[in-house]
């Protein structure tokens, strides 16, 4: 069985996040980059089929300037086997659409049997990419799976809703996104850490594809951010006084819900 994983560079979680006023693009100089965190929920999941299946290589996929490439070998530390990097000065700024046409020319010169990955990146979070890509390979999409079970080429998977989960049923290959609740991600050892500096890593870039340039990019995008508004400062909540009988208190209360039209 062979998996492919695609990763994401994002910028710092927990730092806060800036816009490129020229063209409204998140400033990825900003804070350091992290490997995206809902990635390391689809490679976990792959490594565990790795440890169940025989015979079984799981390799990254990642989009993303020459530098990225200390974040794929964040990647290959969880003990995955190679990666492919796709780099190219005009994917800068590739909106999901972009960034899933540059992944399926990827993903159309090699063999797979799944490919999984995290359902958004933590920079966008659009949860669109996955979807996509099943659209352009032609493959059945599994989305915000929590369960999965491989059986040969038979898939079963929980998807997780508002209720709880729903089971879908398809075979391979598929595309799998996968949520927060599916695993916990191991750590990386230090054998793992110092294997990574040595995995192959094949580079290619959009003539390798056959990607057209101006198909991508900012300027090759299909949806643009016309205008950023800062997040408002917190201000002080209101305090409701009871006089100790509790009536008071939830008048006041009931009185507020209904001015704010949430009773």
């Amino acid at each position: 069985m062979r998996i492919i994983c695609p990763v994401k560079r994002v910028p710092d979680t927990a730092a806060e996040k800036r816009m490129n006023e020229a063209d409204w693009t998140v400033d990825r100089d900003a804070s350091d980059p992290i490997l995206n965190a809902n990635d390391e929920w689809g490679i976990e999941e792959a490594m565990r089929i790795k440890e169940r299946v025989d015979g079984t290589e799981v390799i990254a996929l990642c989009m993303g300037p020459e530098s990225a490439q200390q974040t794929i070998r964040k990647a290959l530390s969880y003990g995955l086997d190679g990666a492919i990097q796709v780099t190219d000065d005009a994917v800068a700024g590739s909106d999901a659409a972009a960034t899933a046409r540059v992944l399926a020319a990827a993903l159309a010169e090699e063999e797979f049997d799944l490919l999984i990955m995290g359902n958004q990146s933590s920079d966008a979070r659009t949860t669109l990419v996955p979807a996509m890509l099943a659209e352009l390979l032609d493959l059945p999409a599994l989305t915000f799976v929590k369960h999965l079970e491989v059986d040969g080429e038979r898939l079963l998977a929980h998807r997780e809703t508002p209720n709880g989960h729903v089971a879908v049923e398809t075979s391979a290959p598929a595309v799998v996104s996968v949520v927060e609740a599916i695993n916990e991600p191991r750590y990386p050892s230090f054998k793992g850490i110092m294997a990574a500096k040595k995995k192959p890593l094949e580079v290619k870039d959009l003539a390798a594809l056959g990607v057209d340039p101006a198909s991508v990019g900012h300027a090759g995008s299909a949806t643009q951010v016309l205008e950023v508004t800062p997040r408002p400062p917190r201000q002080a909540g209101a305090k409701v006084e009871d006089d100790g009988s509790g009536q008071a208190g939830a008048t006041a209360i009931a009185d507020w819900l209904a001015e704010q039209k949430l009773l």
